[in-house]
């Protein structure tokens, strides 16, 4: 585990490993902490913007090894921050990404570092020790928990922030510990969806959530089978009917001190599939093992409920997370078959491959018991949305205000949402049904909203939005200096962003 503080001092007195320090693009010479860093080098940083081996573009890299006596480090780390004007926090989260995790690569266990963007990047100073928190730790994350121990593999132990104005201290302490708080809840979702299906049954998240809830102080109640039956939950039984593992319904609560008990919550569904073989209606074998990444939305509503806890968020809410697998079986619901959502509406099953939806039916009607603030539910949800968007955004729908809300968080964090339409008169015949009050599934074209149509029936009068992050639950490849390759961890940060929002009633 890595330990994040802050130390007033002289950062090239640190006792550290290895020194990180910034430049900006164009600039002429260094100047502030990289100022010092070079004075005390002989010059070597001006030498090398000098020569133009350092420009200062984003996530530039370049290793400079002193010499013996002029600073305690074996090596120092120079980034480039990227043009002045164009500087932001998600500049700031990925330098210090990118710098972390060559000092990981070259060796280093202790790291003292620059704030990235706190003095000529204008950023506030809580904002940038927030970005280089969640940057660096959201770059260290690896998932080797079912890996024999590796004796060359070494970690990050130590990152310090040396701040020579003592009266921003507190406030970098606010920002890492908020930091820190988010990228934690960001990797639990990663490990969750990292963790194979044999592993992470829906009986194992519901352990995890529990854990996770002690940890923090959420209310947490998990419902079994019989409570599923017994409230009528028909479309979630149905899709578990193929597995031996029970479903489970996983029910969070954060309600802050002095909000009172029947103030209406934000209320945030995640789809729970922790392993989707189509049922029936079975996948194609290949990257079918990638199946064990449906339950991303509950990875993220659960990451962000410990998020929201630990931050003590000033807003009440409720996660909901109907949890299961869907699996061929002589018992597994079938195409054809009519099936009853814990609101009684019908529903004839076209494909069992699209039972996310399902789920997240009876889930979004117990929410409106809560008479919801607002209600959101995100899913690893539909192929469609991946076609349409590249899976390089989330496709979003439904209330204006909710859409326009995630729409800000998601620019504010770097988790973009992009609004798909709902019109009825378009897509609403898409999932009409001759024997039942609806179909599952409306067809290829369109699918991605047609999903969201049938999500909208069961929202009620609720202002309700619908994420489809299908294709953002796993990076493919290497996305960007801490987003690595492997389970991403998509929604957390955006969740928090937008019930954060509405918090001091915004």
């Amino acid at each position: 585990m890595t330990i994040l503080s802050v130390l007033e001092g002289n950062l090239a007195t640190a006792t550290a490993d290895t020194i990180i320090v910034n430049l900006f693009a164009e600039t002429p010479e260094p100047s502030g902490a990289t100022g010092a860093i070079d004075t005390a080098l002989g010059g070597t940083i001006r030498r090398l913007i000098a020569s133009g081996d350092i420009k200062g573009k984003p996530n530039e890299l370049t290793v400079v090894y002193p010499v013996e006596g002029q600073v305690p480090a074996s090596r120092v780390i120079v980034v480039g921050l990227g043009p002045r004007d164009a500087f932001t926090a998600e500049r700031a989260r990925q330098a210090a990404g990118a710098a972390i995790r060559r000092a990981r690569d070259l060796g280093g266990t202790h790291v003292a570092t620059v704030l990235h963007g706190a003095g000529q990047g204008h950023l506030d100073v809580p904002v940038a020790a927030q970005a280089l928190a969640e940057g660096t730790l959201l770059a260290l994350y690896r998932f080797t928990e079912l890996k024999k121990a590796d004796p060359n593999r070494h970690e990050i132990e130590h990152v310090t922030v040396v701040e020579q104005d003592g009266t921003r201290i507190e406030a970098i302490g606010t920002g890492l510990t908020h930091g820190r708080i988010l990228a934690e809840s960001t990797n639990l979702a990663r490990t969750l969806v990292n963790r194979p299906p044999n592993i992470l049954s829906p009986r194992a998240l519901a352990e995890v959530a529990r854990q996770a809830s002690a940890e923090v102080g959420l209310r947490c109640e998990v419902l079994g089978p019989d409570d599923i039956a017994a409230l009528g939950m028909g479309a979630l039984a149905a899709v578990a009917q193929g597995s031996h593992e029970p479903a489970q319904f996983i029910i969070l609560e954060h309600r802050p001190e002095g909000v009172d008990a029947d103030t209406a919550p934000v209320v945030l569904c995640g789809k729970g599939v922790t392993f989707d073989s189509g049922g029936i209606s079975i996948k194609p074998s290949q990257g079918m093992g990638d199946m064990k990444g449906d339950m991303g939305g509950a990875a993220a509503v659960l990451g962000a409920m410990r998020a929201l806890r630990a931050l003590n968020v000033p807003v009440h809410v409720i996660g909901l997370l109907p949890a299961t697998e869907n699996l061929p079986d002589g018992r597994a619901f079938r195409p054809g078959d009519v099936i009853r959502a814990m609101d009684g509406q019908s529903i004839e099953i076209i494909s069992t491959d699209a039972e996310g939806r399902l789920i997240l039916a009876d889930a979004m009607v117990y929410a409106r018991r809560y008479t919801p603030r607002a209600l959101v539910d995100i899913a690893t949800l539909t192929g469609a949305c991946m076609v349409a968007l590249g899976a390089k955004v989330a496709g979003v729908m439904g209330n204006a205000d909710v859409v326009a809300r995630l729409r800000t968080a998601g620019d504010a964090v770097n988790e973009r949402v992009w609004e798909l339409p709902l019109w009825a008169d378009e897509y609403g015949k898409m999932i009409d049904s001759d024997v039942a009050d609806m179909k599952n599934a409306g067809g290829r074209n369109g699918g991605a909203i047609s999903a969201g149509k049938f999500l909208e029936r069961f929202a009620g009068d609720s202002d309700w939005a619908h994420i489809d992050m299908a294709g953002l639950e796993i990076n493919e490849g290497e996305l960007g200096p801490y987003r690595p390759k492997g389970a991403s961890g998509y929604g957390v940060r955006l969740l928090v962003e937008f019930v954060s929002g509405y918090a001091a009633g915004h």
